[in-house]
């Protein structure tokens, strides 16, 4: 890839994942503001943060690539981020067993002369679990840097996901397949 990629994420699994797609890339790292209007459609709100966050960032070079993104979890319309401490994150494990989620990234792309946003929806049904299984994963795993409170490439994703309908790495934090048509674009 002629561009120079940038990388404005603290996340290790989007880190990750662009090694695992054989980018080269450099990290940006600022912290932004991650609110959104009330009234906004949950569907609506990864790319909105996604965008938020390319805006805080100034493209120097004319060959660079920045890319932002953001991961929500919707459950009946109800967005769970980030568990704020343990018991949010056995509460909010509590609420998805049983039940079918949608899981939205927002990526953002932007060049010196534009900024293109798309975003990726997986559906995602977890099984019953049993409360000794969410608390081995709360105590034993980090659900805290994760919306929704888990990881799929973690333990709790080998034993509590049902089904997946989507991108598996879209629920990971970086729809990988879908950043890879759109990079074309650039080059």
């Amino acid at each position: 890839m002629s561009k120079k990629i940038y990388l404005a994420s603290k996340s290790p699994r989007r880190q990750e994942l662009l090694k695992l797609m054989n980018i080269n890339f450099e990290l940006l790292l600022k912290d932004v503001n991650e609110d959104f209007p009330e009234n906004l459609n949950p569907l609506k709100v990864a790319a909105f943060i996604a965008e938020k966050k390319a805006a805080a960032f100034d493209i120097v070079d004319d060959d660079a690539i920045i890319i932002t993104a953001d991961t929500v979890v919707i459950l009946k319309d109800k967005i769970l981020g980030k568990p704020k401490d343990n018991n949010h994150a056995v509460e909010m494990l509590h609420q998805l067993q049983g039940k079918t989620h949608q899981v939205v990234t927002g990526v953002a792309l932007k060049t010196a002369n534009d900024i293109f946003i798309f975003d990726c929806i997986t559906k995602v049904t977890f099984n019953n679990l049993l409360d000794q299984d969410i608390r081995f994963y709360v105590e034993n795993y980090q659900p805290l840097d994760k919306a929704g409170a888990y990881g799929i490439q973690d333990w709790i994703g080998a034993i509590a996901v049902k089904s997946i309908s989507g991108s598996y790495t879209n629920v990971m934090g970086l729809p990988t397949q879908e950043l890879h048509l759109h990079l074309q674009r650039f080059i």
